[in-house]
């Protein structure tokens, strides 16, 4: 296996499950030091101890529990992994959660709340404390877990699509900001996964999340989804060196030729893989100029 990233080191959030987790192993297995946090510090621990027999040499891999909707612990956790890994120069956000499940006004305001807070809030706190230290470096790649609503509508998971399509906007927002000190900022998209996330909708039932999404996700479930290692992969991509230049962009882990994309940044300077309005001349139309 290539080991594109090594001598660089990563931090990931959210990675005790599911994605956060296998780009975790991803990126040990591809030469990388890793900082991992999420909330639940047992499922932590027993990802670090999983990961360890994949590190060699002076690999190492750091775990601390941390809440991404708490300023002052994404702030502990980034000093920490910087103090641990001087290079560090890779930031992943993989931590989210579905929120509420349901019309938007019968879903709890606090549920509404703390999905927002995790999801939105705490992709931009994860930069917010890593920038600094990237700007000095002069170089770095910052990744967020978007797809989902970022897209297009998805109701009765009002919560969690708001967020994912903020979370785009914003990293295109911030990419620009960062580009001068060699900073890629980058949202993947990683397809429809067979996580703890379709158990919820499931455990839901159609009549709270809609008899279509039901349907959809119970077809999703027995296809086995889209596979985590494709979203993993592309991680690693955006991650490498041979990605450099690419930023402010939401990339399909499963339907884009990312492989490809090296060779075509000149045609990426455009607004191809960004969110956009769309005009009626868009679709044909002579109306509306």
């Amino acid at each position: 296996m290539a080991r594109e990233l090594a001598g660089r080191a990563a931090l990931i959030t959210g990675a005790s499950q599911g994605l956060g987790k296998v780009i975790a192993k991803a990126y040990v297995e591809r030469g990388a030091n890793v900082a991992i946090c999420a909330r639940d510090a047992a499922m932590l621990e027993s990802v670090r101890t999983e990961l360890l027999p994949l590190a060699s040499g002076e690999q190492k891999i750091l775990a601390r529990p941390c809440d991404v909707s708490k300023p002052e612990q994404v702030t502990a956790f980034v000093e920490h992994a910087v103090a641990t890994f001087p290079e560090l120069d890779i930031a992943v956000n993989s931590a989210g959660i579905y929120g509420p499940k349901g019309l938007v006004e019968d879903n709890d305001w606090a549920a509404w709340v703390q999905a927002i807070e995790i999801d939105l809030f705490g992709a931009v706190l994860l930069c917010r404390a890593v920038v600094p230290h990237l700007k000095k470096r002069g170089y770095g790649k910052i990744i967020q877990l978007s797809g989902g609503g970022a897209t297009a509508p998805l109701p009765r998971l009002s919560a969690y699509a708001t967020a994912k399509a903020a979370v785009v906007r914003f990293a295109e927002t911030l990419a620009h900001e960062v580009q001068a000190h060699r900073i890629d900022v980058n949202c993947i998209a990683p397809g429809a996964l067979n996580t703890r996330m379709l158990d919820e909708i499931l455990e839901a039932g159609p009549d709270v999340v809609g008899a279509d999404f039901y349907k959809k996700s119970l077809a999703q479930k027995e296809s086995g989804g889209a596979p985590l290692h494709r979203g993993a992969d592309l991680a690693v991509f955006l991650a490498s060196a041979a990605s450099d230049g690419i930023t402010g962009k939401l990339i399909s882990a499963v339907w884009d030729p990312w492989h490809e994309l090296p060779e075509r940044k000149a045609d990426l300077a455009g607004d191809i893989y960004t969110l956009r309005r769309i005009v009626p001349g868009d679709r044909g139309k002579d109306w509306g100029k």
